[in-house]
Formats: C-alpha cells, sequence, structure tokens
C-alpha cells in the first residue's frame, strides 16, 4: 500500500457525523475480530477448543458497523448477537479473554465451562447471549423491547437474524408482535449466500429479505454489509427512528458466509469461483482499508500500529488462558440446582 498523508482540508468529508478518531476505532475493531478469529482458527487446529468453531469470516463489517450505532453502557441499548456477530460483541464490550475461555471452556470462563463460543451474556455491558434455535431471540428480544416502552426508558433493542432463520415460524411471530406493539426494536437480516448448504434460490421465491417484512407493515432498507460506514449509517437512522417511538426497523445486509456452517463443514457445495470472488473483491477490512487511505482519513503507518497492538492484545489473552483449568467436577451442579442434593454434592466431590 501506498503511503498516504494525514487527512487535510481537502479531504472527503467524513460520513455519518463520525470523527477521525472514531473511523480508527472502528477499523481497529474490525481487525480485531478477524485477528481473534484467526487464533481460534489455529488453537481448533490444535484440538484445544471444545465443540465447534464458527467463523465470521467476510461478515465483520455488518456486525462491527451495526453494533457502533447503538448507546452503548449501563441500562443504555441492548444486543443480541447470532454465533457470526463475534465482531458485535466486541464493540459492546466483551473481551477477546472472555471469547477465547469460553472456546476453550476454562472455568473463568463467563458461563464457567458451562457454554460455549459466544453463549453468554452481559446485560451490563448490553448484550444478551443468544441460543441456538434460530428465530427464537426475534421474539425474546421483542418482549425486552416492549418492556422499555412500557418503562419509557429511551432503550432501543438490536437483534441479528440469518437468511435461513428467518425461515423459521419464531422469526415470523416475533416480528409480527413487535410490529403490531411498536416497539423499539432493530431487527438485522444477514442475506449471507448459504444457510448452512441451501442457497437462497430454494426457501424463498423474492429476491431480498427486506421483500419478507413489509407485509408486517415494517420499513425495511438493503445495504452493502461489506461496507461497515453504510452499515453504520442505515443502523443509526433505525436505532434513532426507534428510539423516537415510530417501531421496528428491519435492515438487509448484503454479505457473504466464507466459511462453512462451522469450521468443520469443508463448504463441498459452494462454487470455489464464488469463494474466491468475495475474497478477493468484496472483502470488507480491504474495502475499508482503501476508504480510509484513499480518503485521506488515515495513514499507513497509523493501520499498521493498530493490527500490531491488535496482535499482542490477543497473543496475550491466548497466553493467558491456555494454561488455565477446566471447570472441576465438584462445580457440575453449580447454577443448576438451587440446592443440590447431599448424596450427588458427594458423589462428585469423590470423582
Amino acid at each position: 500500500m501506498a503511503s498516504h498523508a494525514a487527512p487535510t482540508a481537502q479531504s472527503p468529508p467524513i460520513p455519518a457525523g463520525l470523527s477521525r478518531d472514531q473511523l480508527l476505532e472502528i477499523y481497529r475493531y474490525l481487525r480485531l475480530t478477524r485477528t481473534l478469529e484467526e487464533r481460534l482458527t489455529a488453537l481448533y487446529r490444535q484440538s484445544k477448543v471444545v465443540g465447534g468453531l464458527f467463523r465470521s469470516l467476510g461478515q465483520e463489517a455488518e456486525s462491527v458497523g451495526s453494533a457502533y450505532a447503538l448507546e452503548r453502557g449501563s441500562h443504555r441499548d441492548l444486543m443480541s448477537p447470532l454465533t457470526r456477530n463475534l465482531g458485535s460483541m466486541l464493540v459492546m464490550g466483551a473481551a477477546p479473554i472472555q471469547i477465547l475461555r469460553q472456546y476453550l471452556a476454562r472455568a473463568e470462563s463467563p458461563t464457567g465451562g458451562r457454554d460455549l463460543n459466544i453463549h453468554f451474556g452481559d446485560l451490563e455491558r448490553g448484550y444478551l447471549g443468544q441460543i441456538s434455535h434460530l428465530g427464537d431471540m426475534i421474539p425474546v428480544m421483542a418482549g425486552i423491547a416492549l418492556a422499555f416502552k412500557l418503562r419509557r426508558e429511551p432503550r432501543v433493542g438490536l437483534v441479528y437474524i440469518g437468511d435461513g432463520g428467518m425461515s423459521a415460524g419464531a422469526f415470523h411471530e416475533g416480528i409480527n408482535f413487535a410490529a403490531a406493539r411498536r416497539v423499539p426494536l432493530v431487527v438485522v437480516g444477514e442475506y449471507n449466500h448459504w444457510a448452512y448448504s441451501t442457497p437462497p434460490r430454494k426457501q424463498f421465491a423474492v429476491e431480498h429479505l427486506a421483500d419478507r417484512v413489509k407485509a408486517y407493515g415494517i420499513p425495511a432498507v438493503s445495504v452493502d454489509g461489506n461496507d461497515v460506514l453504510a452499515v453504520y449509517e442505515a443502523t443509526r437512522f433505525a436505532v434513532e427512528r426507534a428510539r423516537q417511538g415510530k417501531g421496528v426497523h428491519f435492515i438487509e445486509v448484503k454479505t457473504y458466509r466464507r466459511k462453512g456452517h462451522a469450521e468443520h463443514d469443508d463448504q463441498h457445495y459452494v462454487p470455489q469461483h464464488e469463494l474466491e470472488w468475495w475474497a478477493k473483491e468484496n472483502d470488507p477490512i480491504d474495502r475499508y482499508v482503501q476508504r480510509l487511505l484513499g480518503s485521506g482519513w488515515a495513514e499507513e503507518q497509523e493501520l499498521k500500529e493498530i493490527d500490531e497492538r491488535v496482535r499482542v492484545e490477543i497473543d496475550a489473552a491466548a497466553d493467558a488462558c491456555l494454561g488455565e483449568p477446566a471447570p472441576g467436577p465438584e462445580s457440575a451442579l453449580a447454577d443448576v440446582y438451587g440446592d443440590p442434593p447431599a448424596a450427588e454434592r458427594l458423589w462428585f466431590r469423590s470423582v
């Protein structure tokens, strides 16, 4: 990459009311997401990850851009991610070491080694852990957003759903309820191009996911999901609209799942030329770097320094948790029963 000068008066105006520092912070979250997942991939191949590994390669922009539009902090907006929205959780305040501990099932993980990957929540930081039943978090978040409305709290809920999950009945029940009650909810629909191994043409007859929800009386837009600033702008508009009491808003993000359903999935059903095109021509981080440098909003050296700081942070987090223990058998009943039977407590202690 060629060197670029610092922003000048002749540089194009920064979009969406963002500052230059915020543009660099968005870049950091994009790089943090990818670097953390690359480290997790290496650990998975070393058989250190417990269970599956779910990547968001090529989709980092839609998670980071949408979450960045929320009001973060205690008693502010609330977000519920899916398993490929790692970037959203990092934006909301999840620490890389928490993610690593979850995937390695360490005793000090947020779930004490009882659940895996990003199946955990932190209401103080503003994210609610998802469950694996696709579509079910839509009615859950609709109910939470209804509570915001009834309490007259200026808070907004944001929830993600994939193109496959939009075929589940729970999605349609939840979004219909949210629309009828005009709750402050933003729904981000991910057009991934593949729902596990099923292409869109075998799931629905319309061209856009946005077309599927308009019948519920919901404003719905489609944006380039690999353009982090376009996603941010669309989400910021939707969030402010919801905060003003105007109800649900749906944002379709056109993106592409460049990895299989999980790391074990070899994607034999995906044409190789398709994967190569998205990697070469439409990588969201490459596109953002080109825009930052080409517009004079950042210098190449600044981005390299961010890359290095992220690498050091991930190295330190991985080194710290690799030697940590798994949960002991005596902890198996904690948070399961309020008062475990004495015989069971004695049995676990003897294991």
